[in-house]
């Protein structure tokens, strides 16, 4: 087991995984907007390790991050495999919901960025129905080139959020967060992939039974056949961490 600050990890492949269970990842980042001290949050899956491994760009990225949780199922079963297990999955699209859920007690500001400009137009309002003690300070599409990310930049840092919700894609929105945390200087900044889309309505989440048994990649493969692409990480994830067992949780 290593330290990130007094986050305790497993190092999967050098990615440092946080081994805590929702309760305290929420803990630790309540502390963060308290303290005002900017944490990158990302929630890693397998396709991301996989991603890493063959791009050190994408790797330093993950490394620097102030926390990396472990929404992947096959992480999980990774850190559990190699006998140096994390609590449990911590799902994005969930901890999103419970950094709001607190964040309600102390009237929190949110800023949405991402997605098109129906999708965070419509997450935003259902974000505020739900959770009416929180306060949208702004949002904006995803659809902006780097020639505009200075603009983007200074417009989220006038709202002074609590909390960033990125969502851009994975290959985008972790560089995109890692470049510019130092300027925007917010507390918990978390890239969110697909959540949007999902809040908005426009597309639906695994059903529950799905989720129980883990099998939430398959729900969206039945869904989506053009992701089969990408989930054939998967696999390949699953036979290396076999593989290499006795390698996988050494500090690269």
């Amino acid at each position: 087991m290593s330290q990130t600050g007094t986050i305790p990890t497993v190092s999967i492949y050098g990615i440092p995984f946080s081994k805590l269970p929702m309760s305290e990842t929420v803990e630790v980042l309540r502390e963060a907007v308290l303290s005002k001290q900017p944490h990158h949050v990302i929630t890693a899956n397998p396709i991301m390790v996989m991603a890493a491994m063959e791009d050190p760009a994408i790797m330093r990225v993950m490394q620097s991050a102030e926390m990396v949780v472990p929404d992947g199922t096959g992480v999980v079963w990774a850190a559990n495999y190699c006998g140096d297990p994390v609590a449990e999955r911590v799902p994005g699209y969930e901890l999103l919901h419970e950094l709001l859920r607190v964040g309600e007690n102390y009237r929190w500001g949110v800023y949405l960025l991402g997605s098109t400009p129906e999708v965070i137009q419509e997450t935003a309002v259902r974000l505020q129905q739900q959770y009416p003690a929180i306060r949208i300070v702004g949002y904006r599409d995803g659809f902006f080139g780097s020639d505009e990310d200075e603009q983007v930049v200074a417009a989220i840092r006038e709202t002074a959020p609590d909390l960033l919700f990125v969502a851009r894609g994975a290959d985008t929105q972790e560089p995109w967060i890692n470049k510019h945390k130092n300027t925007l200087q917010i507390p918990v900044m978390m890239g969110v992939g697909g959540s949007f889309d999902v809040i908005s309505g426009k597309t639906k989440r695994a059903p529950k039974l799905f989720q129980k048994l883990r099998l939430e990649w398959f729900y969206r493969l039945l869904r989506e056949p053009s992701r089969a692409g990408r989930m054939l990480a998967l696999p390949k994830f699953a036979l290396k961490v076999i593989t290499d067992k006795e390698n996988v949780t050494k500090a690269q």
